[in-house]
């Protein structure tokens, strides 16, 4: 948990408050351009229905589940986490922090983070708590897929720049670390037994994980270094922002596999 508030304090100080971060995220912004052209009609539908289709499949999901583990205590506390999770991005988002205008283009007000995002990875969030220790993994690696496709149409779509989402999924790993704390200790601890292995669907996440990072640590360097030249390229700036938020959704996941793996 204090990992993820330290690198979501770290985004939002470099990619919000400094020019070098806000003339990055911009690039990647401008360069969705080339995708958006061919995804936008697809990106527009995805979004639209995202609120309404993550509260249902959530609460169908995490009902069915907890209906079948007859874990109702473990429910309560993966909705409360979810709406913790939305209430928090609404809150910065809205009026606890702010975005400075630095003189770059395009500049618009604050997005951080970004609201769509965080809705996805929420219900997520709550299927993935009350999933079984043998097929949390798999709800790990589903929820994560789902984020991540909500976050990217938000950037194709041109709502929000690539460190709103990342930020956004942060804010969801903060309160799901919350969650299993609750869960494993205090009134709330299941007496459940402890269970399940994070190996085989460690080694899974992580395998897909590696690539996308690789690419994203790349096209973060030659931003940074070519941000200010005369050919920024925004086009690279854009691949790496969707696989950095491709990477960083993994990479919760992954997190929360390992974390969680013998939560009861």
């Amino acid at each position: 948990m204090i990992t993820a508030i330290l690198v979501f304090t770290g985004i939002y100080l470099f990619f919000v408050r400094t020019l070098a971060g806000q003339t990055m995220d911009q690039l990647a912004f401008d360069g969705a351009e080339f995708g958006r052209r061919s995804v936008t009609p697809l990106a527009q539908q995805l979004l639209d229905a995202l609120p309404l289709v993550s509260v249902v499949a959530g609460l169908v999901l995490a009902g069915i589940v907890t209906a079948v583990r007859r874990n109702g205590k473990t429910l309560i506390v993966a909705f409360g986490a979810a709406l913790a999770a939305v209430l928090t991005t609404q809150l910065l988002k809205g009026g606890l922090l702010s975005r400075p205008d630095l003189g770059v283009e395009g500049y618009d007000g604050n997005s951080f983070p970004s609201g769509h995002t965080t809705v996805a990875a929420a219900s997520a969030l709550a299927i993935f708590l009350v999933a079984s220790p043998r097929t949390r993994w798999l709800a790990a690696l589903g929820g994560s897929g789902f984020a991540i496709a909500a976050g990217v149409a938000t950037l194709a779509n041109g709502w929000h720049r690539p460190s709103d989402v990342i930020a956004a999924l942060l804010v969801v790993a903060v309160w799901g670390c919350v969650a299993g704390l609750v869960l494993t200790r205090g009134p709330w601890a299941s007496t459940a037994a402890r269970g399940g292995s994070a190996g085989v669907g460690g080694r899974v996440q992580l395998r897909i994980l590696v690539p996308f990072a690789v690419v994203a640590a790349a096209a973060f360097l030659v931003t940074y270094f070519r941000a200010f030249g005369e050919t920024p390229g925004p086009l690279i700036a854009y691949i790496g922002g969707v696989t950095a938020i491709v990477a960083a959704g993994l990479g919760v996941a992954f997190a929360g596999t390992r974390l969680f793996s013998r939560l009861p």
